[in-house]
């Protein structure tokens, strides 16, 4: 039998989640790979069941483990590691990125009118509640629901066009848009946090609401930095990675060394 240490400052339950996370990182289970039962896993800890509860649902938050109602408790497949950040979405090469698209499906949800919530109609500068066109989908993988996302236009731009009707492209949605409205997209903003998820995502996602969300908001404008598009999307935060490449330029021999801005924190 394996013992926690009663004296250690770390609590029973935690101590059982390291040893439980080493076993995993070390592949003693595989993704998919069923593990032992509540009351086994006690037994071999010598604690009580309620003990590894607590230890599987921190690693079911922390995105490692995954519970099947009625089945048991399975180890979670690899992250999602991501490059939707401007520069990966906007790069040299416009267009899908194949080795994504064989990986994720996107399927549109609802097309039409609905009311901006209030951080798409600040990005549009609109009133709170004005009506705005979405495109509202999901990204799913062969396992799980990985994304929820919306795009939204002004009315001006997408009313009675392609954009408000509910039907794929074969090609990004920006190249859509631009050949669309004859606006080209030509800066783009990413906004990321870290919150709670609402009951609609928890849902779609198929997370506990006690999971925590990375939530991005995707802002695209026109050379005047007029919006075109302000994007959401929404990915469970224990199993998604954020990957994103870009090059550091050299120093400029015209600019001390001491002036550069650095990062400002707003």
């Amino acid at each position: 039998m394996t013992t926690v240490n009663p004296g250690a400052t770390e609590f029973p339950h935690r101590q059982i989640a390291d040893a439980l996370r080493a076993r995993i990182r070390g592949g003693d289970w595989a993704p998919g790979e069923r593990l032992p039962s509540i009351p086994a896993i006690a037994q071999t800890f010598g604690v009580a069941k309620q003990t590894v509860q607590r230890t599987i649902d921190q690693l079911r938050v922390e995105g490692l483990l995954i519970t099947k109602p009625g089945s048991g408790t399975y180890v979670r497949g690899t992250r999602r590691r991501l490059n939707r950040l401007s520069r990966g979405r906007y790069g040299a090469h416009r267009g899908y990125h194949s080795d994504l698209a064989a990986r994720y499906r996107q399927y549109l949800t609802e097309v039409g009118r609905s009311p901006a919530p209030p951080e798409v109609a600040d990005a549009f500068g609109v009133a709170d509640g004005a009506e705005l066109v979405v495109r509202r989908h999901v990204v799913n993988t062969q396992e799980a629901t990985v994304e929820v996302g919306a795009s939204w236009f002004l009315v001006a731009d997408a009313g009675g066009t392609d954009l408000e009707r509910e039907r794929g492209f074969g090609r990004p949605l920006y190249q859509e848009v631009e050949e669309v409205t004859g606006r080209r997209y030509a800066h783009a903003t990413d906004q990321i946090t870290a919150r709670q998820p609402t009951r609609a995502e928890a849902e779609l996602l198929a997370i506990r609401p006690d999971t925590p969300v990375l939530h991005l908001l995707h802002v695209a404008s026109d050379a005047r930095h007029r919006p075109i598009e302000v994007a959401q999307a929404t990915w469970p935060g224990p199993m998604t990675a954020l990957t994103e490449r870009y090059a550091v330029p050299a120093p400029r021999p015209d600019r001390p060394p001491d002036d550069d801005p650095g990062l400002a924190l707003g």
